[in-house]
């Protein structure tokens, strides 16, 4: 049996890590950006997060009522968020009346996306108690599993849902201009 030196088997390891870096990561739910893992160990220090398989960040954004991209699919097809409408209201030239609807909607909608964001990680948190406990059964994973989805659901609904009420504020060509500023290829 051939042993290798521990410095041999560190420069080794140290030449991997470029490879690692690139090939070991999990998305959103793995380790962050930059974060070497090792084969065999994708989530070698996940186990330290306050909630396992909830990213600190993410908890975050959830308890900020950040909209997380939850809107793409309206905000990129003519659909604006007040929160850039707001970014860009000189621009515009939004009215007073404009300006004040989109401050309206942006703030109805942290508002209602905080409190069920707090929702999530508080469920989130229950889940993971659950597991941790080591006394997880189907009947309660179910409950929680589909408490989680229709929160989630609500979540995007409320996001996409002012996307809508903005848009309907705005005249045709000041949606057309909010597409450009914010650099999108076809305007609505």
């Amino acid at each position: 049996m051939r042993h290798t030196s521990p410095t041999l088997l560190a420069a080794a390891l140290l030449a991997a890590m470029p490879a690692v870096a690139q090939h070991g990561r999990h998305g959103a739910h793995g380790p962050a950006a930059g974060t070497v893992t090792i084969p065999g160990q994708p989530y070698s220090g996940l186990d330290r997060r306050r909630t396992k398989a909830l990213p600190d960040g993410q908890a975050a954004d959830l308890l900020a009522g950040r909209g997380m991209g939850l809107a793409l699919a309206a905000e990129l097809n003519g659909y604006p968020g007040p929160m850039h409408v707001l970014e860009h209201a000189d621009a515009l030239g939004l009215t007073p009346a404009q300006r004040a609807a989109a401050e309206a909607l942006r703030a109805r909608m942290a508002g209602e996306a905080r409190a069920i964001g707090a929702r999530i990680v508080a469920l989130e948190e229950e889940l993971d108690t659950l597991f941790a406990g080591g006394a997880a059964d189907t009947g309660r994973l179910a409950a929680l599993t589909a408490a989680l989805g229709a929160m989630n659901g609500r979540l995007r609904e409320v996001h996409l849902a002012t996307h809508i009420a903005m848009r309907d504020q705005l005249e045709p060509a000041q949606r057309d201009l909010y597409a450009r500023l914010r650099g999108y290829a076809a305007a609505r």
